[in-house]
């Protein structure tokens, strides 16, 4: 099965995984309070710079919840894997885990087989982040096939701003068809 990306203004993909703590996530779908989420797809326990990424994304956590945009991370990673992870970030948003290889490429994320067995022993996605706004469509996207390639939050955070902000009646951008 080959990926297909999820289109800039597509409805999310209905996307449920189980969540850390217990209990199911559907990925797309804000938390009471909130009307836009993001979702940041994550490699696993076998990357440290996801390691890092997750603790940059908790301290800025309080910036997004300012803007009205939930966040959550999943990853392909069983339970176990995940929640050795989790306890080196400690982070205050939900968590899931189990992103199966047909979520993935729903999603259209990049998917990586594992170099050797001390990687990890799963195929498993590469980075990717949906914002996905209160009509459930797909604001704005970034996917990569790389660890190292991920938009800074900082820069990230300044867009939504700009974006939520209704005097700017910003649109969502890159939905010309070819």
């Amino acid at each position: 099965m080959t990926s297909q990306k999820t289109p800039a203004g597509a409805q999310f993909p209905d996307v449920t995984v189980p969540k850390l703590g217990g209990g199911q996530m559907v990925l797309g779908r804000p938390q009471e309070g909130y009307d836009w989420q993001m979702v940041v797809v994550y490699r696993g326990r076998h990357c440290p710079l996801c390691t890092s990424y997750l603790k940059e994304l908790e301290a800025v956590l309080p910036e997004f919840h300012a803007l009205g945009v939930d966040v959550v991370a999943v990853s392909a990673d069983p339970e176990a894997k995940a929640t050795d992870q989790i306890a080196l970030v400690q982070p205050s948003y939900p968590v899931g885990y189990d992103l199966s290889l047909d979520q993935m490429y729903e999603l259209g994320l990049y998917v990586s087989d594992p170099r050797s067995a001390e990687e990890t022993d799963h195929p498993f996605a590469e980075p990717g982040i949906f914002v996905v706004n209160a009509d459930g469509q797909v604001q704005v996207t970034d996917i990569s096939n790389a660890p190292f390639a991920r938009p800074d939050l900082k820069s990230l955070l300044g867009g939504l701003g700009f974006i939520r902000n209704p005097e700017n009646n910003y649109p969502i951008r890159g939905t010309r068809a070819a």
